[in-house]
């Protein structure tokens, strides 16, 4: 259980970083900054918790909304100083994914869910979040961008969990492939330009 809470600190800690940056780049206030971090540090385990019929843990434990308000501070007084706030907030995002995902699909397996609901809710948990934040600072979310891997990442990162877990692999080692493989492929997305086919309409036959 102390590793699940760390891996939703962690998760919460990257997500708000990012959540306090698309802030920024939208010119809010300090209010606005948490309000947005928290959102997205809190909005994709807020989902799991519920679907899995589990009090969200920022309710048990309000130092999970601390640490996010806390982070929405410190983005405020030093974002500027970033060279481009897009491209940290596009790998801080895929740190936060391959943190988020393995927290999720955690839950669920230590829940004793079959391995569809661990697919789902290691994915939702990664990707709810940050499609939240760029709805809400009126941005195309990431996870509907062409040619980027992120639901496709999260999705990964999940199915190498499920398997590891089947031939169980210690909790800490299954969240270490879980976070690699959905980093890995997120990252090479970013650098490489990996992407799956998009789809194309043909015309009409006559």
């Amino acid at each position: 259980m102390t590793n699940l809470i760390l891996l939703d600190y962690a998760s919460v800690l990257v997500f708000a970083l990012t959540g306090a940056l698309a802030a920024s780049r939208a010119q809010l206030d300090l209010v606005g900054f948490v309000f947005i971090a928290s959102l997205t540090a809190l909005g994709g385990g807020t989902l799991r918790d519920m679907l899995l019929d589990r009090t969200p843990l920022w309710i048990d434990q309000p130092g999970f909304v601390g640490v996010a308000a806390l982070a929405a501070v410190v983005v405020f007084f030093t974002a500027h100083l970033l060279e481009s706030r897009y491209r940290a907030l596009l790998w801080l995002d895929s740190l936060a994914l391959a943190v988020a995902v393995p927290a999720g699909a955690e839950v669920a397996i230590s829940l004793s869910q079959p391995w569809p609901v661990v697919l789902i809710m290691g994915t939702l948990t990664g990707t709810f979040g940050g499609m939240m934040r760029d709805v809400v600072c009126n941005e195309v979310p990431l996870v509907l961008k062409k040619g980027e891997l992120y639901v496709t990442a999260a999705f990964a990162g999940s199915t190498a969990m499920v398997l590891a877990a089947m031939v169980d692999v210690a909790p800490l080692a299954l969240a270490a492939i879980g976070g690699l493989v959905t980093w890995a492929l997120r990252a090479g997305s970013l650098t490489f330009g990996w992407s799956l086919p998009n789809y194309k309409s043909r015309p009409p036959r006559r």
